[in-house]
């Protein structure tokens, strides 16, 4: 992709980025590394097993190029802090105080999204892992998308699954609530792309803005964006471990 070409941040807009781990050299994670603070590197080494390690490492070190191409501060130079709920916000030194991210990692992908002004969260995931989709969804599913899945054929559940887990969780993230808020008590649907609330839930429908992409043949990626009554230009790109790799600052390739 033009990376150099990113637009600045701009009100009513959003990014979307995702970067596919499937071919990224063994040499390149400890310069990824190198960008990380102490605080998300010790996070990193707690993972026993590089397969989950390094969707770590990649999605924090996409986060931090994006900010640096987006907002002018070298990538390693970002500093970060955690709200209530443990969602990362950017360090209030910054004076960035209207820019909000939001980052997700799986097996083999990550993903990250960045506005101004809006509550923003991402979701991506790997459909091919072992999951027991109907037993989960009956556990965190509404009613209606639980019937949702039971009534489509076998060979669309699984797809049709990860498309509602998705949507749920990048809203959970968005909200800023964390696990507090039930996901039995909010259910999407898919034609057309909405949510819908149950009365104890205080949110207004026609406030969010939702989008669902398939990054590569075995993940599902959605975003959820809060416009507050104007729509959201949503731009969604992939980055490239060399993309990354170009645009590291010179204090971080060692």
């Amino acid at each position: 992709m033009a990376v150099n070409a990113w637009q600045p941040l701009a009100p009513h807009r959003a990014g979307l980025w995702w970067l596919a781990l499937a071919n990224v050299p063994l040499e390149t994670w400890s310069r990824w590394m190198s960008l990380l603070d102490e605080e998300e590197q010790a996070r990193a080494v707690r993972f026993v097993h590089e397969r989950d390690r390094q969707p770590f490492i990649a999605a924090h070190a996409l986060l931090r190029i994006l900010l640096q191409q987006l907002a002018g501060r070298p990538a390693d130079a970002w500093r970060f802090v955690s709200g209530s709920h443990g969602k990362p916000s950017l360090h209030p030194d910054h004076r960035l105080d209207r820019l909000a991210f939001n980052l997700s990692h799986t097996r083999g992908a990550v993903a990250c999204a960045i506005t101004l002004d809006h509550a923003i969260g991402v979701d991506i995931e790997q459909v091919e892992r072992s999951t027991r989709l109907v037993d989960i969804a009956d556990s965190h599913f509404a009613p209606a998308e639980r019937a949702l899945l039971r009534s489509a054929p076998a060979a669309e559940q699984r797809a049709l699954f990860f498309r509602l887990w998705t949507l749920k969780e990048a809203y959970i993230k968005a909200h800023g609530d964390g696990l507090s808020l039930p996901l039995d008590q909010f259910a999407f649907t898919l034609a057309p792309l909405a949510i819908g609330f149950d009365p104890a839930i205080r949110d207004d429908p026609a406030a969010w803005q939702f989008c669902i992409v398939t990054p590569t043949p075995t993940h599902i990626l959605s975003l959820a964006v809060r416009h507050g009554g104007t729509t959201i230009a949503v731009t969604a790109d992939q980055v490239t471990h060399l993309d990354i790799d170009r645009l590291m600052p010179a204090s971080a390739r060692g």
